[in-house]
């Protein structure tokens, strides 16, 4: 008889869910994971048999579920939960944001923000978000703190800030940046041009030549509001999509976010570009920007995944809340109860988010081989009782209050809802330090 094989960890549980193939559920399934790689999906009595972990973990009420990949959002601004609430995007951003963000952010901002972004964003099963703010550094200084995985925007923006001069300072900075963690395991980067409202042309054919000889996603906000596109309109004679793609930036390599306002022709041409989107359903209905057309996104082959946006538009960072509503908003808005499903929802959570990044060749889905990104979801609650599904389940029942544990690279980053790598009373400290500052202040 073989004897069995040692590796780090057996995770056993109730039901797997790897996302691949769509739809998948496997009951009493283990998961055998070594050097932070899934090496086996099988039955927990199978997995008893040929494996003999160091450490055994049961969960026997829960769903083994890919960690959630949040696929756009500003963690930094979680300082700025709630600061201006109920207004229109514009006023938001110039008379409340962008002045606070003047007085006040620095490398200790985007750290201390950063730091309470990933102990929530943990604490509900998210293990990857793609970020866009100022002093990148400071923000990938955070992620590794806390041992999530992230993408670092190298953000790029034609106005000074106290980060950065100009574009072509933003520019080095960020290729800087990039160059000294480009070989870090958990950390991957996109060219981060805010708007094309705040970005010149000739800034967009510079972002363009650094993507296609850095071969990096371009994470952009576009098509938000019907302001943006007019005043796209006024000033060029384009519509904002139409610029992009007479500049050569629609490509596989670009991350749409928001995409709110779209006519059929342009909902076309980023399937024929093979394009991402990053769905923000909450903040696009608090900031009333409006409905994305995802039904007919996902219908022309676009690879939409979702994101929270910041704190300080949402207020949350929350992917189970995002699930819920896209599903919802997309049946509504196309009048079929059979659109966006619950295991595609989830999909778009994770796998999407990862392939929008680059990174579905190591997370994003549990399959062998595969980075072990895993979030557990506890079932046990009389609130998720009796469960006929549990990927309908995921989407329209549970909670990012059911998470219970959340593992990175085969590390336990949230053990029985606890954080292990970040202490949350230092982090509310920080956060009570900066509300101090920018209430005094603001």
């Amino acid at each position: 008889m073989t004897p069995p094989i040692k590796i780090d960890s057996l995770l056993e549980a109730r039901w797997v869910i790897p996302v691949e193939p769509a739809g998948m559920v496997l009951p009493d399934h283990a998961i055998a994971v070594d050097g932070g790689i899934i090496q086996a999906i099988l039955p927990i009595a199978e997995a008893q048999t040929h494996f003999a972990p160091r450490e055994r973990i049961v969960l026997k009420n829960h769903a083994l579920i890919p960690g959630l990949v949040n696929l756009h959002t500003h963690a930094a601004m979680s300082l700025m939960r709630g600061l201006a609430d109920d207004l229109p995007l514009m006023e938001w951003l110039k008379q409340h944001i962008w002045p606070v963000e003047a007085r006040h952010v620095n490398t200790d901002f985007v750290l201390d923000g950063t730091r309470l972004a990933c102990a929530e964003m943990l604490k509900g099963g998210i293990t990857c978000f793609n970020d866009m703010y100022f002093f990148p550094g400071a923000a990938a200084q955070a992620v590794l703190s806390s041992g999530m995985r992230a993408a670092i925007g190298m953000i790029v923006i034609d106005f000074p800030t106290a980060y950065a001069s100009d574009a072509d300072d933003y520019l080095a900075k960020g290729v800087a940046l990039r160059d000294e963690y480009r070989q870090h395991p958990l950390l991957s980067f996109c060219l981060a041009p805010h708007a094309p409202y705040t970005v010149s042309d000739s800034t967009f054919a510079n972002i363009l030549t650094y993507a296609e000889q850095l071969d990096l996603p371009v994470h952009i906000h576009l098509h938000e509001t019907n302001d943006e596109i007019s005043g796209s309109v006024e000033t060029c004679g384009l519509r904002p999509i139409e610029r992009l793609h007479q500049l050569g930036l629609l490509s596989p390599n670009l991350i749409a976010v928001h995409m709110v306002h779209l006519t059929s022709e342009e909902i076309g041409l980023m399937g024929q570009q093979g394009c991402s989107v990053a769905h923000c359903p909450s903040s696009n209905l608090k900031l009333a920007s409006g409905f994305a057309p995802i039904a007919a996104l996902l219908d022309q082959g676009v690879n939409v995944g979702l994101g929270t946006d910041g704190a300080a538009s949402n207020n949350r960072l929350d992917m189970f809340a995002e699930m819920r509503l896209a599903a919802l908003l997309a049946k509504a808005q196309s009048n079929k109860a059979d659109a966006l499903p619950a295991y595609q929802a989830l999909q778009m959570a994770t796998l999407n988010g990862a392939r929008a990044l680059g990174l579905a060749e190591i997370t994003g889905s549990l399959l062998p081989g595969k980075a072990a990104d895993i979030t557990a979801v506890d079932f046990s609650g009389i609130e998720l009782s009796p469960c006929y599904d549990p990927v309908s389940h995921l989407v329209y029942a549970a909670g990012r209050e059911h998470v219970s544990h959340v593992w990175v690279n085969g590390k336990m980053l949230l053990n029985d809802r606890q954080l292990t790598t970040l202490d949350e009373q230092a982090l509310l400290q920080r956060a009570g330090f900066w509300q101090e500052q920018i209430g005094m202040k603001g």
